[in-house]
């Protein structure tokens, strides 16, 4: 087996199947592009509706300091990093090309065959009971449209229910899009109907039956590929290709009912609960909100002050609420550790014309993908598990995603593996109260291969320190985000080379308004060095790895998963399923 059995190792096929409060169950909850502003918990009173992933119910313990790994995901899965804890460079999972995300749902995983994970495989002796809902987003295929050999059965996981790409903005069709996605529906009958018609012709004419002049036949040959050619390329969108659902290896919707599918995945999570409420388990959660382009059911539109994208929000806390209102029912709430957070800090650049699409990131300067800013990587992170984290503190120590690795390994009898450096820290000590200080003295903040700040918190100080050596350059002047590009880029000509570098203390400057000099800090060159001498430390680990983005952001066409006969790939088995229980 090439995974190692780590945080799943709940279980022993011989013991008993009840999570106790020492191996409680595992709930791990992430939105997609939630900014750090848009919770009450963080600052925000403007979201009326709030009241489940603000608090986690009850018994809530936010951190303030929870720091993603990157502003923007490369590969942009977030599982990659809950379930192996190292950098993205030290792991050799980052790309420096740019765009430094995946196109398709048909390019290759990013997780390799060697990385260590915390799931098991199938081999194991150990058994444990695994679902992840939602995006995944780390490649399907390898050699043809139905290997799956990308597939998060691959990595541990019993069950899953989701998207095996990303939602983004394809996947929500404006209402023009409606008469395509139903004619579509039709146009393979259609093709059908008219090739037997022509077929029927030619044979007829060939033996004489019927009197029909060849140039209708040969019209009703063009009209043929003429539908054909309709059909095929239609396909040449995204909707069809990439916004697909799944329910383990078979497809169920393609393409998917976008804003139907978030509630479609809280049933089939909170049936998972039901018949694994026993445990323990390990529940994954990959939310789809609150991302481009908002799907939202029509029962919460216009329900918040901020737009589609509020609206979007509250649709996801209400989400929220129903999953842990039926761990509560089930009395799991003791035996139960959630963890809520996001993968980075809310779109700012999302938004059509002057109307922001996007979420809020506070006080906190920069958003999803700019480099090293505040905004981009502090993030929301919220526990609960009444029966051993106190209720009522919070966590101001720096913390960090790849914490969640080490933390569910120490819960379950996982041991680390000890053949490369894992950078996360058992979090129970510190979320218990049994140690007051964070064991991350550095955290380096990359965008995509390139360093672009460190991040030093001295265990005898209080101070927070951030230096910046790069950072990217907004667009239009004057502007806090890359409106311009869509995104903030990592390299070239439109980042800044700070040397030295730009200087915070995040205790004092939170929001990152005013670089420290020596006129201004007296602690700056002993700062400057102390960093610059854990960079070049850092560094000595960093092994160089082959670009990987160019080369699979490639399509391949055999790789296309299918509904059907491709390439008349359509299909709605969840609608059917619905309309059955109705």
């Amino acid at each position: 087996s090439i995974f190692l059995s780590l945080v799943c190792l709940f279980l022993n096929t011989q013991q008993s199947h009840a999570a106790t409060e020492d191996k409680p169950n595992i709930f791990l909850i992430m939105v997609d592009d939630l900014g750090i502003g848009d919770l009450g918990c963080y600052g925000n009173d403007t979201i009326s509706r709030m009241t489940n992933s603000v608090s986690i119910s009850q018994n809530p313990v936010p951190l303030s300091q929870c720091i993603y790994i990157a502003s923007i995901l490369y590969p942009p899965s977030s599982i990659i990093y809950f379930i192996s804890s190292c950098d993205p460079v030290l792991s050799e999972e980052v790309l420096s090309s740019y765009p430094c995300y995946k196109l398709t749902v048909v390019v290759p995983s990013l997780i390799r065959s060697e990385q260590k994970t915390f799931l098991p495989t199938k081999e194991k002796q150990i058994m444990c009971v695994c679902l992840i809902s939602g995006k995944w987003h780390q490649g399907l295929n390898c050699h043809f449209r139905s290997d799956y050999c990308h597939h998060p059965y691959h990595y541990g996981f019993d069950y899953y229910y989701g998207m095996p790409y990303s939602l983004y903005e394809p996947c929500w069709p404006d209402p023009s899009r409606d008469t395509e996605l139903a004619i579509g529906s039709k146009l393979w009958q259609c093709v059908q109907l008219v090739a037997l018609a022509v077929l029927t012709l030619a044979i007829g004419k060939l033996r004489g039956w019927i009197s029909v002049p060849w140039p209708f036949i040969l019209a009703m040959n063009l009209f043929l590929l003429l539908l054909a050619y309709s059909w095929f390329s239609s396909f040449t969108s995204g909707l069809y290709w990439d916004c697909i659902l799944m329910r383990g290896q078979e497809i169920t919707e393609q393409p998917l009912k976008a804003e139907r599918a978030g509630s479609i995945m809280v049933q089939e999570t909170i049936s998972f609960i039901e018949r694994n409420r026993r445990g323990p388990f390990l529940l994954y959660f990959s939310f789809l909100h609150v991302h481009i382009p908002l799907p939202t059911t029509e029962d919460f539109i216009g329900t918040s002050q901020h737009g589609l994208y509020g609206d979007n929000v509250q649709e996801m806390d209400a989400m929220v609420g129903k999953i842990l209102a039926v761990i509560d029912d089930f009395g799991l709430r003791n035996n139960t550790l959630v963890h809520f957070t996001s993968d980075h800090g809310g779109h700012l650049e999302g938004r059509i014309g002057h109307t922001q699409l996007g979420g809020w990131n506070g006080i906190f300067k920069g958003g999803k993908g700019m480099g090293g800013w505040e905004g981009g990587i502090r993030v929301p992170g919220i526990f609960r598990w009444p029966a051993k984290l106190p209720a009522g503190q919070s966590i101001e120590e720096p913390t960090s995603s790849m914490d969640i690795f080490p933390t569910l390994a120490s819960l379950s009898g996982g041991i680390l593996p000890r053949d490369r450096v894992i950078d996360g820290r058992d979090l129970m000590p510190l979320l218990s109260g049994e140690i007051q200080r964070s064991e991350h003295q550095f955290l380096f903040h990359y965008c995509g291969s390139y360093l672009h700040a460190v991040r030093w918190h001295p265990q005898d100080s209080e101070a927070v320190w951030k230096a910046h050596y790069v950072t990217p350059i907004f667009q239009p002047p004057g502007a806090q985000a890359c409106y311009a590009t869509k995104y903030c880029q990592c390299s070239g000509e439109n980042v800044t080379h700070h040397n030295p570098p730009l200087l915070f203390d995040l205790s004092r400057d939170p929001s990152e308004s005013t670089p420290l000099s020596r006129d201004t800090e007296p602690l700056y060159d002993l700062v400057i060095e102390k960093v610059a001498a854990a960079l070049r430390e850092h560094l000595k680990s960093v092994i160089p790895v082959q670009e990987q983005l160019s080369e699979i952001n490639r399509d391949r066409v055999w790789l296309r998963p299918c509904c059907g006969v491709f390439p008349f790939c359509l299909c709605d088995k969840e609608g059917k399923r619905l309309a059955g229980e109705l």
